[in-house]
């Protein structure tokens, strides 16, 4: 007798769900049976997407604006999983930084998901069972010159993350909230980082790579999207139900220092 794909019945809102990381995890998800809700702020990019993903919703909505997030929150529905991927970046030194990105960047990575989990938690509460995946990054647990918006929105995401779960468990037995902390991974926010790292650092863009961004790896490799998809569906099977309130490594050993 063939089982069943693991998610089968289950649903799943993941944001910045239309390339990298968030699209990785969408595909993973629905691969394993989930109804997948895919949610960025471009609509026609997420349409292309949705079109790849069979049965899959898409809601478009800009999580820097609060009415926007409860609007996804609404439209999306009760669901079992939610992923907070939605990101972004911006390097400068702190002197130089423009208000308005620090803004920005803490509104998108760490109100939206506040808001988000505020929203799913009570529907996984009344079902009994419940996964929150916020990705962070290894950025959630050290710092790094020149991203000061990024870490102290994804240092603050791993706080949030915590509480959560310390909440979750105290209403049910199968509710989690992980943070899944990548160095870092070959998706377009990263590659977007080059010409600045590049002008910050004062090195060529060909060098970025090797001399600033895997400078800390052990492994001197970027991860792929499709492994943090993986990894993710792992942490969303009942068998990882003892698994919360951490700040999961993918850091191809830079911690490890």
């Amino acid at each position: 007798m063939t089982q069943a794909p693991f998610l089968t019945g289950r649903t799943a809102l993941i944001t910045g769900a239309a390339s990298g990381i968030g699209l990785a995890i969408a595909k993973e998800l629905a691969a394993e049976g989930a109804s997948v809700i895919l949610s960025d702020v471009s609509a026609p990019a997420l349409e292309d997407i949705r079109a790849t993903i069979p049965g899959a919703r898409a809601v478009a909505a800009d999580l820097s604006k609060r009415d926007e997030v409860k609007r996804l929150a609404r439209e999306a529905g009760s669901v079992d999983l939610l992923v907070n991927n939605a990101g972004l970046q911006s390097v400068s030194p702190i002197e130089d930084f423009d208000e308005a990105k620090w803004d920005l960047l803490v509104a998108v990575m760490l109100t939206a998901p506040f808001l988000l989990i505020k929203a799913m938690l009570p529907g996984m509460y009344e079902r009994d069972w419940g996964r929150v995946l916020n990705v962070g990054s290894v950025h959630s647990l050290v710092a790094s010159p020149f991203k000061s918006a990024y870490v102290s929105a994804k240092h603050g995401l791993v706080g949030l993350t915590k509480t959560a779960a310390l909440e979750a468990a105290a209403r049910s037995r199968n509710v989690t909230v992980n943070a899944l902390c990548p160095s870092y991974v070959r998706t377009p926010l990263v590659e977007r980082q080059i010409a600045d790292q590049a002008r910050v650092h004062g090195v060529p863009e060909s060098e970025v790579l090797s001399r600033i961004l895997l400078t800390q790896n052990a492994q001197k490799r970027l991860i792929e999207p499709s492994e943090v998809g993986k990894y993710a569906a792992f942490l969303c099977r009942d068998e990882a139900w003892s698994v919360t309130g951490t700040a999961i490594t993918m850091d191809a050993g830079w911690l490890a220092h």
